[in-house]
């Protein structure tokens, strides 16, 4: 989850989150390049005495200026586009999980397990316990194997949602009528905290998503008590 005045993004959980920030890292640095190179050159400008009529007609500069600024795109456009395709891979996932969003929780519905599935409301703070944090618990969460491809069919029953879970590099609009998907691999178990990224209505900030990566055996002792309750 996000810490008070954290500056960069959460610790990464999959494998696409961490090419995410290897990404980030990678323009960051471009950025900061650039920014200096233009410092450079403005303080240059203005602080010379030294005067050329003719540096307007520079052939030598217009090719510089074209050259380097399509290297540089090239450079951010390629591992960009890399990303793009790998988080639109959906490959023999392990296990399928449809989110429905509703005004204003989540519904999952596990779609390999018959008649598995539940409603998440976000816990009040009234009913918090120690440890728990506040507009980020829910009563029910979203229990996933660890180490296993997870397909999460995403689409909404009323107004556009966004079901993103910042940690796993996760973030799919659910759009009435309309069924989205998208995948992960949690790479450790634990807790991980989303909400709904789109604005929704009155309760937007009150629907958090949970999701708990937790080892395979784990992971069908849980299946298996919640199929015996139902």
């Amino acid at each position: 989850m996000a810490h008070p005045a954290q500056l960069g993004f959460q610790d990464a959980a999959s494998p696409v989150m961490e090419e995410l920030l290897h990404f980030h890292d990678h323009a960051m640095m471009i950025v900061l390049l650039i920014s200096i190179l233009v410092l450079y050159v403005i303080v240059a400008m203005i602080s010379t005495k030294l005067t050329d009529k003719y540096i307007l007609d520079s052939q030598e500069i217009e090719i510089i200026w074209t050259v380097l600024p399509a290297i540089t795109l090239i450079m951010i456009a390629l591992p960009s586009l890399r990303i793009l395709y790998l988080m639109d891979e959906v490959n023999n996932p392990h296990l399928t999980v449809k989110a429905i969003g509703h005004q204003w929780y989540w519904s999952y519905e596990y779609t390999d397990y018959m008649d598995l599935g539940f409603d998440s409301y976000m816990v009040p703070t009234q009913d918090l316990i120690p440890g728990q944090y506040r507009l980020l618990e829910t009563d029910h969460r979203m229990v996933v194997p660890s180490d296993s491809p997870v397909r999460v069919l995403v689409t909404a029953e009323d107004v556009l949602h966004s079901w993103a879970v910042p940690a796993l590099g996760v973030k799919m609009d659910a759009v009435p009528g309309r069924l989205n998907q998208t995948a992960f691999i949690s790479s450790r178990p634990g807790l991980f905290y989303g909400q709904c990224s789109e604005i929704c209505g009155a309760n937007h900030s009150f629907m958090p998503i949970v999701v708990e990566s937790v080892p395979l055996g784990h992971f069908e002792d849980w299946s298996t008590l919640l199929l015996q309750e139902s």
